[in-house]
């Protein structure tokens, strides 16, 4: 029985901007070799290639592929076998592909523009696509279960499977965030075990597999992979003159209790894993975020994040 695998491509800059919007700005721009569109050429072309590579590399093991260009709207197809689903692309498509994916299917990253992208999720590069589709497909790569990260509005689910943050705050970022933040309990019929009202530019929130991302940036912790426990960091605090030093400013969630944030503001957002998913929340609305059941299976991730296959290859 052939393998059936579900590739997801990234729409380079170039492709969106260039070949399909023919924005006159940025063509203007490419036109006079202006710095801030330099790299968007090369890295097109890279991408390019790493997709010709892995499609010969799918026909050349016998894979019955099926193609998507669009991650942001990518599902793994209902009812249909799906044994192992590919992005290429870097980390952000790899990310916005995650969320059409439930627990039950492994996900390999290809990063098709090594030079220009960190892919920290990517066990695969462009130069060494089949060696790692091969290992995917026969089990060789190691199954890394990131934890995912469940997010609700006022007692109603928006995500179950945000890998890397969420973004709490007012809806200028100008202006400050207001709102109580709890620890809380959800077994215990709610109890609060910490509760702190707070003003500052919002809070990230997220699983392990974000700590190395926004969280480490606003002065949070690299959570090992393994880990099941969601960290908060609070994004400048504001501390009146002469006041007592605010107790949750940066912590740890176990996984069997829940951080709940209130809003005292009218017009607030969380955006889930990006700028792509926003949800507008206002004054008394309750934001909830816990542990998912839906855990994500990436390949090649050894217990570090460090890609598993061979340098020379991925």
């Amino acid at each position: 029985m052939k393998p059936r695998v579900a590739v997801v491509l990234k729409r380079s800059s170039w492709r969106k901007w260039v070949e399909e919007e023919r924005d006159a700005r940025i063509m203007e721009l490419i036109e006079a070799d202006d710095e801030t569109v330099r790299r968007m050429r090369p890295g097109h072309a890279d991408h390019s290639e790493t997709i010709d590579e892995t499609r010969r590399a799918l026909e050349d093991l016998g894979a019955e592929a099926t193609w998507f260009d669009r991650p942001h709207s990518f599902q793994v197809p209902a009812g249909e076998r799906c044994d192992l689903v590919v992005t290429v692309g870097g980390d952000g498509t790899l990310l916005a592909a995650s969320h059409g994916i439930g627990s039950g299917v492994p996900l390999l990253g290809i990063n098709s523009a090594p030079s220009h992208s960190v892919g920290f999720f990517c066990a695969a590069r462009k130069g060494g696509v089949r060696e790692a589709l091969a290992s995917a497909l026969t089990g060789a790569l190691p199954r890394r279960e990131l934890a995912r990260m469940r997010v609700e509005l006022n007692g109603r689910g928006l995500h179950d499977r945000v890998l890397n943050e969420a973004l709490f705050c007012h809806a200028s970022p100008a202006a400050t965030s207001r709102y109580i933040l709890r620890i809380v309990q959800p077994g215990a019929g709610g109890r609060v075990e910490e509760e702190e009202e707070q003003r500052s530019s919002g809070v990230w929130v997220g699983p392990p597999a974000g700590s190395t991302a926004a969280q480490r940036s606003a002065g949070g912790r690299v959570l090992p992979l393994s880990s099941q426990k969601l960290q908060y960091v609070v994004r400048e605090p504001y501390l009146r003159n002469g006041g007592l030093s605010l107790r949750m400013t940066l912590g740890l969630v176990e996984e069997d209790r829940a951080l709940v944030m209130k809003s005292k503001m009218r017009q607030a957002r969380v955006f889930l894993d990006g700028d792509h998913i926003m949800h507008e929340v206002t004054v008394g609305d309750v934001v909830t975020m816990r542990r998912s059941d839906e855990p994500l299976a990436v390949l090649g991730l050894t217990r570090n994040g460090e890609r598993s296959a061979k340098r020379r290859g991925a």
